[in-house]
């Protein structure tokens, strides 16, 4: 049984056998989950696997639709699928090996560091309002000591991937943003110790905690933004079938991918992903190439045709002679094109980069300046160093650190309120710079539909029940095209593999299928009984928001082209409907990237639109790009954009809002110069303590985050 239309756990399954105790087991398959929607699924699911034998747990992530499987005895990944698509869903065998860790043990760390700055901060700041109101003498040096306990072990603690990132840098011989970070750190926390334990009248761990919370809310809001960015190629590779149904000799054996050799008979089950590039020597079927050129049609194939990795095995088994196996498939190849186009992607260097390799040297001439004049006019140590302190704090690169991803991160909350998914935190910026969009087509620009306009209400009510749980894109599309009709009420529902559907209604049989099956003319017909085949016509029609999104783009100056790989006719035909002059059809992966890497070499800054696995490499050497929810899971990564919606109408304001972004970025820029234009004398000239530059410091922060929230209204 194939995965349901609608979500099986939704409409309710029956309830299984008491869940067993739950351990990790001895070892672990990773299965993808493609139909899971919801809470109920992740339920139904878990329960379905931890009823088999062996099996000692089963743990389902929703977000990446997978499930991970522990065992305590050998339980084939295959006798899982088969329970899985026995309760409902479809399942299929990932190698976890190409998809990488997924634990994100950085970013929990970053929280952790943030939650206890900020607590020791509040405490320290408490424990200040007794010093600031006027204590003395023994009181005045004993909240100094309470504050260094406090501060110290938090500091230590927190500025850590400070100290980290800086420590490196200067083992590489170059500077950036933490170097000058934790030296103030550090010089204010030491200054503030030598003052605790000499009875000084001044301490600043309070300017020192105060900064590590404030470039902590920066650098995790940053890696949040750039945690969502995943790599494509890992995605596409764990697609390859890790184990493969080889015969030899007449004896059907499971096998893993990397032990098959060029002429050996690789079966491929209906439904199943094929494996090599090789021939058909026996079966017939419907073969989905559209992982390959896009094409939204299943093609017939046949013995002695011939068949590529990647490809989808849609109705019936298949014998195949591998020609190709290994690196040489053409799967293999797309993952080798996907990983050089994402390399020369990630070469953009971001705004704060490239501020930081400009600032972090200044900051620390003016700091030495600041040290040996003041030593040479006063020969005060003490007073010299809490002078270069008070510019290290005053010229700390906190609004600038927080002036990107502060913009990104409200930025982003208003496109995904309004449908959009910012997935990687380059993403604004690059697309603030496009002036080309390139679109692909179906499932893009277009959806597969049904016409059943020629069909009477009683045949449209029963090619709803036929289509409503299968899983063949035709099938799919009819029952799209057929979501608001009532389903009559069937029985005997059975496939016929290369043929269609049937069923029994009122007693009469019904079937729904290719017209040499129903011994009519060519396409998609139903039959009711005796009455003669009616056809249904398939089509492709325009996505919700298609024409606006296009006509709006246009309007604003951006060149749009429409790059497909269906025949010339179709892709045409929609590109006159959208008034798109610039299109090509019949496109394989490799062209497509062609595509956008000649607009690319002739100066513009290209955007992808699209969905397929044949538009990853596309959407990984465009300068920025866009998939919708029910992309490829591969696809989904290589994008920085994704639509949440059905409709297209989310995306008509997303270059304005980029640019608005860009434009904020460079404000908050000059207002952290500006303020370092005003206050920087004012430190260099001694009238700045510590205390005051952490003030300072603090306020532009406060005022590039308040500039940054302007992005919520109009842009």
């Amino acid at each position: 049984m194939s995965n349901t239309a609608a979500c099986p756990a939704c409409i309710g399954l029956p309830e299984g056998p008491l869940e067993k105790a739950a351990s990790n087991g001895t070892t672990q398959v990773v299965l993808s989950l493609p139909g899971i929607h919801c809470v109920a699924c992740i339920n139904a699911v878990e329960r379905a696997l931890r009823a088999m034998e062996g099996v000692a747990n089963a743990r389902v992530n929703l977000s990446m639709k997978r499930v991970t499987v522990g065992t305590n005895q050998p339980v084939s990944p295959e006798a899982m699928i088969d329970t899985l698509e026995l309760a409902g869903f479809e399942a299929r065998l990932l190698d976890t090996s190409l998809l990488g860790a997924e634990t994100d043990a950085y970013g929990r760390g970053l929280m952790t560091r943030l939650a206890v700055s900020g607590f020791a901060n509040m405490n320290i700041m408490l424990l200040s309002v007794a010093v600031w109101s006027g204590a003395v003498g023994a009181t005045m040096h004993m909240f100094h000591w309470i504050t260094a306990c406090i501060a110290i072990p938090a500091l230590l603690y927190s500025a850590q991937p400070f100290f980290d990132s800086g420590w490196r840098s200067l083992k590489a011989g170059r500077l950036n943003m933490d170097v000058p970070i934790s030296l103030a750190i550090l010089l204010a926390s030491g200054i503030s110790l030598y003052e605790t334990l000499y009875s000084g009248r001044h301490s600043y761990f309070d300017a020192a905690v105060t900064l590590t919370f404030f470039l902590l809310i920066g650098r995790y809001l940053d890696h949040r933004s750039r945690k969502a960015a995943a790599s494509a190629a890992a995605q596409l590779s764990a697609l390859e079938a890790p184990r493969v149904m080889r015969l030899r000799d007449g004896v059907r054996q499971m096998v893993d991918f990397g032990d098959l050799g060029v002429g050996d008979l690789v079966q491929v089950l209906p439904g199943g992903r094929i494996p090599v590039d090789g021939t058909i020597t026996d079966g017939e079927s419907q073969i989905d190439r559209s992982l390959l050129t896009g094409e939204s049609r299943p093609i017939p194939a046949k013995a002695g045709a011939s068949v590529t990795a990647g490809e989808v095995n849609m109705t019936g088994p298949l014998t195949i002679r591998a020609a190709t196996v290994g690196s040489d498939t053409t799967l293999r190849k797309m993952v080798t094109m996907v990983d050089q186009a994402e390399a020369v992607r990630n070469k953009y260097t971001a705004a704060a980069d490239r501020a930081a390799a400009i600032y972090a040297p200044v900051v620390h001439l003016l700091a030495l300046v600041a040290f040996v004049g003041w030593m040479l006019y006063s020969g005060d140590l003490r007073l010299s160093l809490n002078i270069a302190v008070a510019v290290l704090i005053i010229t700390c690169p906190c609004a600038m650190g927080l002036a990107v991803p502060a913009v990104s991160t409200t930025a982003a909350g208003r496109l995904f309120r309004a449908g959009l998914l910012v997935k990687d935190g380059t993403a604004l910026e690059r697309l603030a710079e496009v002036d080309t969009v390139v679109f692909d087509k179906t499932g893009t620009l277009t959806m597969p539909a049904a016409a059943r306009d020629a069909l009477d209400a009683e045949t449209q009510s029963v090619a709803r029940a036929l289509t409503q749980n299968a899983t063949h894109p035709v099938s799919q599309a009819i029952a799209a095209s057929l979501h608001e009709i009532t389903p009559a009420p069937i029985t005997a529902q059975q496939e016929h593999p290369g043929k269609g559907l049937s069923a029994i209604y009122k007693g009469r049989d019904v079937r729904l299928g290719s017209g040499a099956w129903l011994g009519a003319g060519r396409g998609t017909y139903i039959q009711i009984g005796d009455c003669k085949p009616q056809k249904i016509t398939l089509r492709s029609e325009l996505r919700e928001g298609a024409a606006d999104l296009v006509r709006g783009w246009q309007q604003i100056g951006l060149a749009v082209h429409l790059v497909s790989g269906d025949d010339a006719d179709e892709t045409g035909t929609i590109a006159a409907q959208l008034g798109i002059s610039e299109w090509t059809a019949e496109a394989a992966p490799e062209d497509k990237i062609a595509y956008i890497n000649a607009l690319t070499q002739a100066g513009a800054h290209v955007l992808m639109v699209g969905d397929g696995l044949n538009d990853t490499g596309a959407l990984a050497a465009a300068h920025a790009s866009v998939s919708p929810a029910t992309a490829a899971d591969a696809s989904r990564a290589a994008s920085d954009i994704v639509l949440l919606n059905d409709s297209l109408a989310p995306l008509i304001e997303l270059p304005a809002v980029a640019r608005a972004a860009k434009a904020r970025i460079m404000e908050n820029f000059t207002i952290s110069t500006m303020y370092n234009v005003v206050a920087v004398p004012i430190a260099l000239a001694g009238f700045a303590t510590p205390l005051i530059a952490s003030i300072a410091m603090s306020a532009s922060s406060i005022t590039v985050l308040l500039n940054a929230l302007r992005l919520k209204g109009r842009v």
